[in-house]
């Protein structure tokens, strides 16, 4: 082993001993989850609180579509900070680009739980409220690649599935912190009093949140691929040109296996079920409190569900998982708005469960399917751009697109042939890629890597 190598690393690129792995699971947990905390922390907001108290001028429906966009329009910034993120950690390492995407995050989220209202300030709050969301998704689009190749570049080639999983826990954790943060303000500080400084609690406590996640992750060491590849000196020296030049139509797919999954998840990450069933002038007109409370319920089955995926990935591989996830959403999506439609807490908290197990199934092996899929030299890149770009084709506009459809037809049997068709594409995109699982990541196999894993292109 070299000298400059961190103590604990074999030459394989695995960690040696249980500790140091643990280490590395619970620093991508935490640090995710506090990411994702703040993401989903606006997006509920903006389907609670936002339109009337920064956009209430445009009118109450066109208020909240411009709610609603907003939260979208910080995706069309996601690629942006993958292609920052993706040519830092490709060039100066991982750890260093999660650290910086996790300070990002966490400045944005506290400042605007101090954001004076269109009342206050007129229209320089929803100015400022977009550049805050714009900043969230920069860092969103940074992080994630970041924390999958640590867990994943770290992990025994048997198990990388189970510890890719372990950011993607961050998801259902942070919708689960977000919204239980919310539904506990809205039952301290009902009505009124929620508008008036309620919601500004949780984004106050992303504060002390940053603070724990940073210490976290400062105590992880660099991923071990990304070792061997700066003592070699063999960093790409544009990662992204070579990406594209090699890689375009692998990205494209590879976005597209995402952009269905993310697309459905949007539903309640992106604050539609959550606006849909509280609105006062709506269909249900259920109590805000109740309808956090059954999201919140969700995410603890989606926290289930993607650890299982995360297992399962490694037992009967990615793409299999991945297809019996796809069926299972497509079952629980025809499944869903009749059950939130009844005006039941119960049973919208059932087709809510629902929807998390092909949620979970299609998300669990992602971090696994991604990092095999490209080259060890420009891995950070491809994954987290096609993350970025699967979030914009999928959940970026998904609350918008839905809004539009019930108030264009006036039923939300066209958002479930929405939600149908997307994961529909993310099935087809599945099924044209190669389950590559336990192909070796470290730079000694850039050869294998390099042969293209979409059907029809090569043979492996």
């Amino acid at each position: 082993m070299s000298r400059s190598q961190p103590q604990g690393f074999t030459p394989t690129g695995t960690i040696s001993t249980p500790k140091d792995r643990r280490r590395v699971v619970f620093a991508t947990v935490v640090g995710t989850t506090v990411e994702w905390y703040d993401f989903f922390l606006y997006a509920s907001a903006a389907g609670l609180v936002f339109g009337q108290l920064f956009f209430a001028p445009a009118g109450p429906g066109i208020a909240q579509i411009l709610s609603f966009l907003t939260v979208g329009l910080s995706f069309l910034f996601r690629p942006l900070g993958a292609f920052l993120a993706g040519h830092l950690g490709d060039k100066y390492g991982r750890r260093v680009v999660l650290m910086l995407t996790l300070i990002m995050m966490g400045a944005s989220t506290t400042l605007i739980g101090v954001l004076p209202t269109y009342e206050v300030i007129g229209v320089a709050a929803p100015v400022l409220l977009i550049l805050l969301r714009v900043l969230q998704g920069i860092s969103a689009g940074g992080e994630w690649g970041g924390a999958v190749l640590m867990a994943v570049e770290h992990a025994p080639k048997a198990k990388r599935s189970l510890f890719g999983a372990s950011p993607q826990l961050g998801v259902p954790l942070g919708l689960l912190l977000a919204s239980g943060m919310l539904a506990l303000m809205a039952l301290i500080a009902p009505g009124d009093a929620f508008f008036a400084w309620g919601w500004r609690v949780p984004f106050l406590l992303s504060f002390v949140l940053i603070l724990v996640g940073y210490y976290v992750r400062k105590k992880v060491e660099e991923s071990p691929v990304f070792v061997e590849l700066a003592e070699r000196k063999e960093q790409t020296r544009m990662p992204i040109v070579q990406l594209f030049r090699k890689h375009s139509l692998l990205v494209i797919i590879a976005a597209f296996v995402f952009a269905g999954n993310n697309a459905v998840g949007y539903m309640t990450t992106g604050g539609y079920i959550q606006r849909y069933a509280t609105d006062p002038k709506g269909p249900l007109g259920l109590a805000t409190a109740d309808v956090l409370g059954a999201v919140t319920l969700s995410a603890v089955t989606w926290l289930i569900f993607t650890w299982l995926g995360g297992w399962l990935g490694d037992k009967i591989g990615r793409r299999n998982t991945y297809i019996i996830g796809w069926l299972s959403m497509l079952v629980a999506i025809v499944a869903l708005f009749p059950l939130v439609n009844s005006g039941s807490i119960p049973l919208l908290a059932i087709g809510l469960m629902l929807l998390t197990v092909g949620l979970g199934l299609t998300y669990g092996p992602q971090a696994a399917l991604y990092a095999e899929l490209f080259p060890a030299s420009i891995r950070f890149s491809g994954v987290s751009i096609a993350y970025a770009l699967g979030a914009i084709l999928g959940g970026a506009f998904a609350p918008t697109i839905a809004t539009a459809l019930v108030e264009s037809t006036g039923t939300t049997v066209s958002v479930t042939v929405y939600l149908a068709v997307m994961a529909v594409l993310g099935l087809v995109a599945t099924l044209l890629l190669r389950d590559r699982s336990g192909i070796p990541l470290g730079p000694d196999h850039e050869a294998e890597q390099e042969v293209s894993p979409v059907r029809g292109l090569s043979k492996v």
